[in-house]
């Protein structure tokens, strides 16, 4: 299974940097989606067995839309001038997918860089406690105590997937200087790192001290509605600055909606 969704994420990073002389990228490509739908196919069995039918539902239709850009692809590799111009912007697509996708199972699949990401957060949350005067310690590599009650980093604590989002899409930014692509780096990926460190940081506190009742029950309501609430609107918001600094996105955005 991880096997098919690196051959599908080298395939998409391949077709992303030939050449647009190469028009056999356009395959390249297609097989990466090709790829990538059975991925997505293997994964209800998973969601099945923990009675997730919501995931259940979105892995399907990832699979059918892979299914559905794959044959766009292909269909842009028959040398016709309209069919080349959805693949170009499916070349596009395909960077964000394979840059998003190459950052995010590095981390999530490679042992020395999960288990390094995760280890710097729990560092520098604990940092981020310590500046606000409350009592924290580090009693394991991925786990901070604060008031004495631990609390447990996992990779999903590091908004890699978000870093991950964000440098896929300024990477599909196709004809923009770099210049913009830089400064939307630098408002998305380091913002929202940092946003994360505070959510963290004050998730562990909320659980330490009990501010919203039990620690059980305070650790609910602040990493499932306050903290979430305020990382959505956090990403709406850097979104829209980054579409604002990086118009090429949402030409590329729009014209897969219209294809």
């Amino acid at each position: 299974m991880v096997t098919t969704l690196w051959i599908s994420l080298v395939l998409l990073a391949i077709a992303s940097i030939l050449p647009k002389a190469y028009n056999f990228r356009f395959l390249f490509g297609g097989f990466g989606w090709i790829f990538l739908s059975v991925y997505w196919f293997l994964q209800p069995s998973l969601y099945i067995e923990l009675q997730d039918y919501f995931n259940v539902l979105l892995v399907v239709v990832a699979a059918i839309v892979s299914l559905f850009i794959a044959y766009i692809m292909f269909q842009a590799g028959n040398g016709k001038e309209s069919s080349q111009r959805n693949g170009i912007i499916l070349i596009s697509l395909s960077r964000a997918a394979s840059v998003s996708g190459l950052i995010y199972f590095l981390f999530a699949d490679v042992e020395l860089f999960n288990s390094g990401i995760i280890s710097l957060v729990t560092n520098q949350s604990i940092w981020v406690v310590e500046r606000f005067g409350y009592p924290v310690s580090q009693v394991a590599w991925n786990q901070l105590a604060v008031n004495g009650l631990a609390v447990e980093i996992i990779l999903a604590c590091t908004a890699i997937e978000s870093i991950a989002l964000f440098t896929g899409i300024i990477s599909s930014a196709t004809g923009a200087p770099f210049v913009q692509k830089f400064r939307a780096f630098l408002i998305s990926v380091p913002v929202v790192y940092i946003l994360n460190l505070l959510r963290v940081s004050f998730t562990a506190s909320a659980y330490g001290f009990g501010w919203f009742g039990t620690p059980e029950e305070s650790f609910h309501i602040s990493e499932h509605f306050i903290t979430k609430a305020g990382s959505l609107l956090a990403l709406l918001l850097i979104s829209y600055v980054v579409l604002k600094t990086l118009p090429e996105v949402s030409e590329m955005i729009d014209g897969v909606l219209r294809r």
